[in-house]
């Protein structure tokens, strides 16, 4: 039991409060560091299992992939470098552009990525339109 001071509408109350997770251990199920003394697989989970098996540890995570947008040695093609919908297509074909310049837009679990040009020249072919699905390593434009 924790006892706290808690302030409603001006008016100060004293509680008692009963700590069912601590908000260190509360990342803890996710591979983050606990600030209890006992690793997470001895913790008795709330439900009970006393005297069950400990849970199985959580597998170890593959690397991230990098969020390339170009394929390989090809530095002429620009691939998408995830999976989303193209929101903004910001050239056309003969277009001139600078390496890094912002070329495409692409929402991803409501978020919007700014694709950028891998390499400065002229756009030779656009594949992709707003509202199109795309995955990730789709070629998305050709450079000349």
């Amino acid at each position: 039991m924790k006892k706290l001071r808690v302030t409603v509408n001006g008016v100060s109350y004293e509680v008692d409060v009963e700590v069912l997770e601590d908000e260190d251990d509360i990342g803890a199920g996710y591979g983050f560091p606990s600030s209890t003394s006992a690793p997470p697989a001895a913790r008795v989970p709330t439900g009970g299992n006393a005297g069950g098996a400990a849970p199985a540890p959580a597998p170890a995570k593959a690397a991230a992939p990098t969020a390339s947008p170009s394929t390989g040695d090809d530095k002429n093609v620009l691939t998408s470098p995830i999976a989303g919908v193209i929101v903004e297509v910001k050239v056309k074909a003969g277009d001139s552009v600078s390496e890094n310049d912002s070329v495409v837009i692409i929402e991803a679990m409501k978020m919007n990525t700014n694709v950028s040009s891998p390499v400065s020249g002229k756009v030779k072919e656009v594949r992709v339109s707003s509202g199109d699905a795309v995955q990730q390593g789709q070629v998305l434009l050709t450079f000349e």
